[in-house]
């Protein structure tokens, strides 16, 4: 079964009654009886619709509004053979016919012979059949290596079938999931789509979670990446993320070297991360750093920014896009997913030298796992759209130094309570303040009733006053009775024993809170930018922070911590050294010094015997540069000759040797270098700084290797391999597939 969309043709047909017997040719019809308005007005006569910025509904006078009671449903009185048999009682009167039809959407990127119609989601049955058969085949072909023995999870992928928006039991499941009947209402649909919330919760319920269940059935796990952003959806992400083992979000490349910041992935890895947060799953996963154009453009050092955010919103388990199996060697660079992705494979040039980004990634994501996340906000985004939507082009406003996770309608009201002072989850989380975006101004009665239960228990809310319900099943008093509650005319009020603020800024809000931020730092520069995540431990706290700028930063960074010293761990050596640091009013400050786009973890575990500490600070000077010529070698078979002299050190492509210009894969430069025993000193390091290198390099001295470096500064350690007098140096440099391409398409 494919997935249904639902139809409205323009009306069909006006009739000015009495008739004597009209009959047309028409399948399923509604008609209303009342004023001629636009069809426009139609739209908005029918019900209080939620705003869409910047599409907000009109208003619609008394006079023009069509009346409930108006509205007749003639289906009964069409024939089998498609002709209407009814008379008008007196009166103007348009008839409008609604129906359904298969959209003819099929599963994409697929092979040939793996393509076929979308599932249509919101039928419990369908899908169960579907994925059931899906899994079976699978279990034919391995047998018992399916759950923990072999295969384990199955990862749904970004939503792409487009807006589904009907299914054969939609007017019963919407009549149980609303409490009342839609089909009056239907007209209201004319050009528009059917009731999100019902949607969304069928979406839920019958798609994401039984897949879910289907999958533990068999001892497998579901990673749920859902919608992505910028896709059509009809669901709400956290909702549908909220039963995943992993919930799964989806972060391309930003353009190399360029903090380009992309609002609408920062929602979507930070809304599964408040899944995770909010519903006790631990981890948090990404298809991350795929690229629309050029994948085999991308290094680890331009792909690293585009990691590094994802991280700072909340990521801690990569999926990378696309790794493809590939069985043969001789094919380079390979087969991928047409231009999407990267060729994360083992016929990327760099592939052998992938270790210390891949132990990078590794080492973060673990340390990301730990602990707690530290969040002093909860932001309810509210109920008109989808989150990746809301926040496509802008973020959220957060005040400097504090995070945040999003939250639902659906974890608002049936996960969130208030305990021990605070706002808090099962899963142990804890919040000091509901902010509500400007959008959550159409609140439903439910999530009204328990913001005011949550605020006399001692929540507090920071928000404007909700000006209605988008519910037409809500009881219009109650839910005014108890804004005006809570809002008074719309500053807020203390009732019970919380407060809601419902004029000042979230900044406003914390601060007269007492909340002083979790993170703060000076800025050298005024675009100097640092993200954080704050994860909170049994005996400790771990801060992961994120240089977001294209150079070195010197700067101290304050953090919400006091009674523990500080330690720098570097996630791309790790390496582990103690920080200078001075503690004051409870919080701790710590020099720090970043290379461009680097990131660490200031970690505080251990217990600080004095409110201070200052650590030597290390003294660089240059020792000279390394000049004359280079031998460069080249492997066989590749266009480039075996063997050449570099008089001084060029790029590649300005070569007038077109098998040095094209040449991709690793070239090896060696030489013999003059080392005074003045620079071998005690308690002095010797560090060898390649410049810029394109895209990576691994530095060996006297046969010993000094390891791949592979991101800004490129540079090595080469104490303890250097001695006196003569000493060989050897660099193996690593580039992309760029080159070899240009040069294959050449005349």
């Amino acid at each position: 079964m494919g997935e249904l969309q639902f139809d409205v043709a323009e009306p069909i047909g006006r009739y000015a009654a009495p008739n004597p017997n009209p009959n047309f040719e028409i399948s399923e019809l509604v008609l209303h009886s009342g004023p001629r308005i636009s069809r426009f007005e139609e739209k908005a006569a029918f019900a209080n619709l939620p705003s869409f910025d910047p599409y907000s509904t009109p208003t619609v006078g008394h006079d023009d509004a069509i009346s409930k009671a108006d509205v007749v449903d003639l289906t009964s009185k069409m024939k089998s053979d498609g002709t209407l048999d009814w008379t008008p009682p007196t009166g103007n009167w348009v008839i409008m016919r609604f129906g359904y039809s298969l959209l003819g959407i099929t599963n994409h990127p697929a092979s040939p012979e793996g393509t076929g119609p979308e599932v249509d989601k919101l039928n419990p049955d369908d899908v169960t059949q579907y994925m059931n058969t899906y899994l079976d085949n699978y279990k034919n072909a391995v047998g018992d290596l399916m759950g923990k023995r072999g295969l384990q999870y199955v990862i749904n992928d970004s939503w792409e079938a487009g807006a589904q928006n009907w299914t054969d039991n939609m007017i019963a499941e919407f009549t149980k999931r609303r409490g009342y009947d839609p089909r009056p209402w239907l007209p209201v649909l004319t050009g528009r789509v059917i009731d999100r919330e019902t949607l969304g919760d069928m979406l839920a319920d019958y798609h994401y979670d039984l897949l879910t269940n289907i999958l533990h059935d068999r001892g497998m796990g579901h990673y749920g990446e859902s919608h992505e952003e910028g896709r059509a959806f009809i669901g709400d992400g956290m909702q549908v993320k909220r039963s995943n083992d992993v919930p799964m979000s989806a972060t391309w490349t930003q353009r190399p070297g360029v903090n380009n910041d992309q609002p609408g992935y920062n929602a979507d890895v930070r809304e599964s991360a408040s899944v995770a947060h909010i519903y006790g799953q631990n981890l948090v996963a990404a298809e991350s750093m795929t690229a629309s154009l050029g994948a085999w453009a991308w290094s680890p050092s331009t792909l690293k920014p585009t990691a590094d955010k994802e991280m700072a919103n909340g990521l801690n388990r990569f999926v990378i896009h696309t790794s493809v199996h590939q069985p043969l060697l001789d094919r380079k660079p390979g087969l991928s997913l047409g231009p999407f992705g990267q060729w994360f494979t083992r016929n990327e040039t760099w592939a052998e030298e992938a270790k210390p980004w891949i132990t990078y990634l590794a080492r973060s994501s673990y340390l990301l796992q730990q602990g707690h996340f530290v969040a002093d906000i909860v932001y309810f985004y509210g109920e008109d759209t989808n989150l990746t939507s809301l926040f496509l082009h802008h973020n959220p406003d957060i005040p400097d130094g504090y995070n945040f996770d999003y939250i639902n309608a659906d974890a608002l009201v049936h996960v969130l309570t208030f305990k021990d002072g605070g706002l808090a989850t099962p899963s142990g989380m804890r919040y000091r303040v509901i902010a509500l975006d400007p959008h959550s101004q159409h609140i439903s009665l439910p999530v009204l009733r328990k913001i005011r239960d949550l605020v006399q228990a001692g929540a507090i809310v920071c928000g404007a006053k909700p000006t209605d319900t988008p519910s037409l099943a809500d009881d219009q008093n109650e839910f005014h009775r108890i804004a005006d509650q809570l809002w008074g005319p719309g500053d807020g009020a203390s009732v019970g024993k919380g407060r809601v603020y419902g004029k000042q800024s979230l900044g406003e809000t914390l601060a007269a809170l007492h909340v002083e931020p979790d993170f703060s730092y000076t800025r050298p520069q005024p675009d100097t930018i640092l993200l954080l995540v704050h994860r909170k431990l049994a005996d400790g706290d771990v801060y992961f922070v994120d240089n977001r700028n294209d150079r070195f930063e010197n700067l101290s960074a304050t953090f919400r911590v006091a009674g523990k010293a500080a330690e720098l761990w570097h996630a791309d050596t790790g390496n582990v050294q103690p920080s200078s640091y001075y503690t004051s009013d409870s919080r701790t400050t710590v020099p720090l010094y970043l290379a461009p786009w680097e990131t660490v973890f200031v970690v505080f575990r251990s217990p600080a015997s004095t409110v201070s500490r200052t650590l030597p600070t290390a003294v660089e000077r240059s020792l000279g540069n390394i000049d004359g010529a280079w031998q460069v070698s080249f492997p066989p078979d590749l266009g480039a000759p075996p063997s050449v002299r570099f008089e001084k050190l060029t790029d590649w492509k300005d070569s007038t040797d077109e098998g040095i210009k094209y040449f991709s894969g690793t070239a090896t430069y060696t030489k013999s270098i003059e080392v005074p025993a003045s620079w071998l000193k005690p308690d002095t390091h010797v560090w060898l700084d390649l410049g810029s290198v394109k895209n990576l390099a691994e530095v060996s001295v006297n046969g010993k290797s000094l390891g791949v470096v592979w991101k800004q500064p490129y540079r090595v350690d080469a104490t303890a391999a250097l001695k006196p007098g003569a000493n060989s140096l050897e660099v193996r440099v690593t580039n992309g597939w760029a080159n070899r391409i240009i040069g294959d398409r050449q005349p």
